[in-house]
């Protein structure tokens, strides 16, 4: 599977490394944009990637590419994604799916007319650890509380104090702590329970009304969750489960997600089911294995959830008064 990275950005060495694991895959090509191209030609030296391109419809019309792995600004994801969808490569797109929902509608529709794969690369979704904790749910009995906080001081938000406002906390970015960090916990959440009854969305907002912190609490009919994720402030990551029977806590990010523990009948039990470091390879190998097996019925169970986040992503946004961009025409 012949891969083009779209982009340079912080998370692609961590991409990179994570598909140099997994054997099916060939990176053959980096983008970047015009104002990039020298980071993009060092990145491809130091990777030994062949191919640098700063022309995106030129590197869209070769015809050795699979797929390309879309890994840019929020805001850039869906014209990103709907020329290589409309040029006929399929995609992977790092999260946040898109924007806004009716963005990401038109991308489904559009990978579906053209009999492509699409694919939101949401770590979480695709570890031996969530299984695992989906086959230890019943064991907690009738779910009552989840409790999820993602919080990181970003590095760059002193700078955003000073007026320096970098992508993340631009809302013509579509940046913000909901779509930047508590969208792991969100994809948690409706992984395990799926779409809400209804949703509130608290945040503290800035200067130019981006959400640096906030809480997200979905009601469901025998339970609530909440969802705290902050980008102006720190705080140990976790989420927990709590049942009538038992609970269950994951320690650390939700993006990491390398392990848990489980209670139940008063005895815990440390789950550890994850087989590397890296925490995308087991993404990759999913997509490669839906890729090879077209697997359709998968990826679409994955476009779904994909779906149903970026519409609880667009009522919180709403709720607290947070620009949501839109660029679809539909």
């Amino acid at each position: 599977m012949k891969i083009a990275i779209i982009g340079t950005g912080k998370i692609v060495p961590t991409a990179i490394s994570a598909m140099s694991q997994v054997p099916e895959i060939e990176i053959t090509t980096l983008y970047g944009r015009p104002h990039s191209r020298e980071k993009a030609e060092s990145m491809a030296r130091r990777y030994r990637i062949p191919h640098v391109y700063t022309d995106y419809t030129e590197l869209l019309s070769q015809p050795d590419i699979d797929f390309v792995y879309v890994a840019l600004t929020n805001s850039a994801h869906y014209p990103y994604c709907k020329e290589a969808l409309s040029a006929n490569k399929n995609v992977i797109v790092e999260k946040p799916f898109c924007s806004s929902f009716r963005e990401a509608k038109e991308l489904v529709e559009l990978a579906e007319r053209n009999h492509l794969f699409l694919f939101e690369a949401v770590t979480l979704l695709h570890m031996p650890n969530i299984r695992a904790i989906e086959s230890d749910l019943p064991k907690l009995g009738k779910i009552r509380l989840i409790n999820c906080n993602y919080s990181q001081l970003s590095s760059r938000y002193h700078q955003y104090l000073k007026g320096e406002i970098e992508p993340v906390f631009d809302p013509n970015l579509s940046g913000g702590a909901l779509m930047d960090i508590n969208v792991y916990n969100v994809n948690f959440v409706l992984y395990l329970l799926g779409k809400p009854q209804s949703i509130r969305y608290g945040a503290n907002l800035g200067h130019n009304r981006i959400d640096t912190s906030g809480i997200l609490t979905l009601r469901y009919p025998d339970c609530m969750a909440v969802c705290v994720g902050a980008k102006d402030s720190a705080s140990p990551g976790y989420c927990t489960v709590q049942g009538e029977k038992g609970w269950l806590k994951v320690t650390g990010g939700p993006n990491e997600f390398t392990g848990y523990t489980l209670c139940t009948e008063g005895k815990t039990e440390e789950k550890r089911q994850n087989l590397y470091d890296n925490r995308m390879v087991h993404e990759f190998m999913e997509f490669v294995r839906i890729f090879q097996e077209k697997d359709n019925r998968s990826m679409n169970k994955f476009l779904q959830q994909s779906l149903t986040v970026m519409e609880v992503l667009d009522a919180a946004r709403l709720e607290a008064g947070v620009p949501i961009m839109n660029f679809s025409q539909e």
